[in-house]
Order: C-alpha cells, then structure tokens, then sequence
C-alpha cells in the first residue's frame, strides 16, 4: 500500500513524521505523491487556535478527496483537542504517544475495519525512544527530550507533550555513532525543551551529554536547535568554551525585549538577565551568531512597550530574527488578559522587526568579508555549490555536484543577501 505524510508545526514533528516515514517503509509500505496515496497520515500542531484550524482543514481536504484511504490523525492536536474530530470519520487516531508504533495500529485497522482511537495521559508516559536513519548526509537529527514544564502563559504545549522526558543518554550516543559512520557530518540536538534534558535522570545534564559526544570520532559539527537563556548555566559554558565541535552558532527565544511583556508571559527571566548571559557567551566565542524568536502583539503590549522591545534588539544585535504576531491558544493564561492588540497594529509591527531583522543579518555577515571561512556545501544549483557555516552564513560559490557533504575552505568576498558570496 502507497501513504503519503503531512507534516504541521516544528522541526520535532518533521522529524517523528520521518520516523513514521522510515517505520512504514521498512515495513513494506510505499511513498508516493499527495493525489494517490491509500493511507493519509496527518501529523498535527495546536501551537495556536490557527494550527488548529490548519490541521483541521488538512484533515478534511483527506476525507472529502479521498473517502475511501485509510485516514491516520496524530500529535499535538490530538493530544489535547482530540473532540474537534468527533464528527470525522477518521480510521486511526493517536495523540503524542504511540506514533514508533504506527504500522502495528494501520495493520490492525486493515485487518478489523474498526476505527482506532488511542488517546492516553501524556504526562504518565515515558520518553518514546525513536531513531531516524534517512537523511540527506549533510546534517541529522536526533531528539533528545520530549516536554515541557515551562507554562509560558501563550503555550499549550506543555498539555500536549507533558513533563520533560529524556532519552537514555547511551541510546543518545549509539544513535549518533551509527549516523557518523553512515556519513553525517552535522548533528542537530532537538526536543521540546532542549536543553532541560537531564532534567528526569539521576545525576546527569544537558552539559554532560555534550561532552560525552564529544568524544565522538568522525563528528565534525554539533548544533543545538534551541535553547531557553535560563539553561546556559557555569556547567554549559564552561563546556561551550572548551568544545571543538559545538558550532559558532545558538538560537535562544527572548519573546519580548520588554519585561512587563516577559512578566506576562510567564517566562523566567528578565531582559537585564538575558543580556548579561549574552554578554558571557560572547566572551567566550566573539563571533557567534545569536539568533532569536520574537513575539508581537502580546496583549497588554503598547507602543511604548514595543519599542522597548526594539532598543533591546538593538542592543543584544542578534544575528537573526524569527517574528511571530501573537496567536490567541484557547485553554492558556494569556486568554484572559485585556488589552487585546489589534491585527493591523501587529502586521506593522512584524513587518518593521522583519525589516530590522534584515539590516542586523547584514551587519553579521558583513563582519566575515575577507575571512576564511568553512562551509559544508548542501545543494547543487547551475554551478554553485551552497551551504552553510557553522554559524549559519548561508554561503554560495562556484563549484561542482561532486563538492557537496565535503567540508570546504573558501574567501567571503561579498555580501547578496541572503547569501555569502565566496571564492
């Protein structure tokens, strides 16, 4: 039988899609193109009421092109809204746990002709361990971590993943060997909640595990996806400075350069406190690229508090920033705060932190013209090879299909955003 997989929300569902991918594959099952599939696997996100309404459409569009496939809903939305689909006539329905397991459920369906809905507490279950092996040979990703205990006023996330939860670190280890050696030259650490790995084990931390790959033969690059400010604790960058694999490069949400907002929100931190931990970070490596995720139109944000938000942007310099206008998630704390900011006011607002975004990504890339710089080449287009650094310069240059996954030394000799341009 022929499934196809549609992938809503972050880079941890792309990558449990690709182990549901990989499960039914090895499995027998064939890939094939949106309009001719027999199985329709739908992995959602609840992040906002809009994920929502996107996983729904999605869900409908299957069920009214293709009546007669076998329909497979799961993830977050699932988890915690899982009567929005009372009224579809879905074959299998999962939450967030049970996904590894996918072939034995659609196997079970096949042969009963009933439909299937598994839907269990999530905060009682342990870490699903799942291993992904077809990647591209340029980077691969590994989970680490599933959860989060955070409770940002805006998140739901924590009633869809759970409590942290964290891969045995050998099964970490092994994973990563086993990629190495078939080829891979970046690992990327993901999870909910990064860098609260740890967290559920006796006597180990996220820093721990670091140095523990480390000592990985054939790693070239070790990156983190993501990583709260509150994480990067003595431990960490004292492993951050002696590490000859962890790139020059770290993406750590602020979500507001404000602290009335930051109060708010429920985040842990002031802005004194995030630009003091930049400031240890940058001592240890100067040239890093710091890049962020931002939240506009928070309830309560005014003008005034906005334009904080930009003064501190401007301060920190980040190299990059991902703009999000604030989405309303029923069932949070921000439900309930007045002073709802209008969705005009938010479109300005993201379009002008865009266009500040631009011009700081400008400035860091100007820094490297004239330097050395190594690149891993991850594509080939009509003549250039392109890739990025360690520290996320997207770089182009003149070179063949058979440079690609090769390591490679060049000369930044200009800036044509968004790329490098390098001899």
């Amino acid at each position: 039988m022929k499934f196809y997989i549609y992938t809503l929300g972050c880079k941890v569902n792309t990558y449990e899609s690709n182990v549901i991918r990989d499960k039914l594959i090895n499995s027998g099952y064939i890939e094939t193109t949106e309009e001719s599939a027999d199985i329709y696997i739908i992995n959602t996100c609840t992040v906002t009421n809009t994920s929502d309404n996107k996983s729904l459409k999605t869900i409908r569009k299957v069920l009214n092109n293709h009546p007669n496939s076998i329909s497979v809903v799961v993830g977050c939305m699932t988890q915690v809204n899982s009567q929005l689909l009372k009224d579809l006539n879905v074959s299998i329905v999962l939450g967030n746990s049970g996904k590894s397991k996918i072939v034995e459920y659609i196997e079970k369906y096949k042969k009963e002709k009933t439909p299937i809905i598994e839907i269990s507490n999530i905060m009682d279950k342990p870490f699903e361990d799942m291993c992904l092996n077809n990647f591209n040979k340029t980077r691969a990703f590994v989970k680490i971590e599933d959860g989060c205990e955070n409770y940002c006023s805006y998140c739901i996330i924590p009633f869809a993943r759970g409590r942290v939860r964290s891969k045995k670190p050998e099964i970490v280890i092994e994973e990563i060997k086993k990629l190495v050696q078939d080829g891979h030259k970046e690992i990327v650490l993901t999870g909910i909640h990064t860098g609260h790995y740890g967290a559920d084990l006796e006597n180990y931390t996220f820093s721990k595990l670091l140095r523990e790959i480390e000592k990985i033969k054939g790693l070239k690059r070790l990156r983190i996806s993501s990583i709260e400010i509150t994480e990067l604790d003595d431990e960490f960058l004292d492993t951050l400075k002696s590490s000859k694999i962890l790139v020059d490069h770290m993406h750590i949400p602020i979500q507001s350069g404000s602290d009335e907002i930051l109060k708010l929100m429920n985040r842990k931190y002031d802005k004194k406190y995030f630009i003091e931990k930049i400031e240890k970070i940058r001592n240890i490596r100067p040239n890093i690229s710091i890049t962020t995720d931002i939240i506009v139109g928070f309830p309560g944000e005014t003008e005034k508090l906005f334009e904080e938000t930009i003064n501190t942007v401007n301060k920190i310099k980040f190299s990059k920033i991902h703009v999000f206008p604030f989405s309303l998630r029923k069932g949070t704390k921000a439900e309930e705060l007045p002073n709802v900011v209008d969705d005009v006011t938010k479109k300005l607002r993201v379009k002008k932190l865009i266009e500040i975004s631009k011009q700081l990504e400008i400035e860091y890339f100007n820094k490297f013209v004239g330097k050395r710089i190594e690149f891993l080449p991850e594509m080939y287009k009509q003549g250039y090879i392109i890739g990025h650094t360690g520290n996320y310069l997207l770089v182009k240059c003149i070179g063949d299909i058979k440079d690609l996954n090769i390591l490679k030394k060049v000369t930044i000799t200009n800036v044509d955003y968004p790329y490098v341009i390098s001899k």
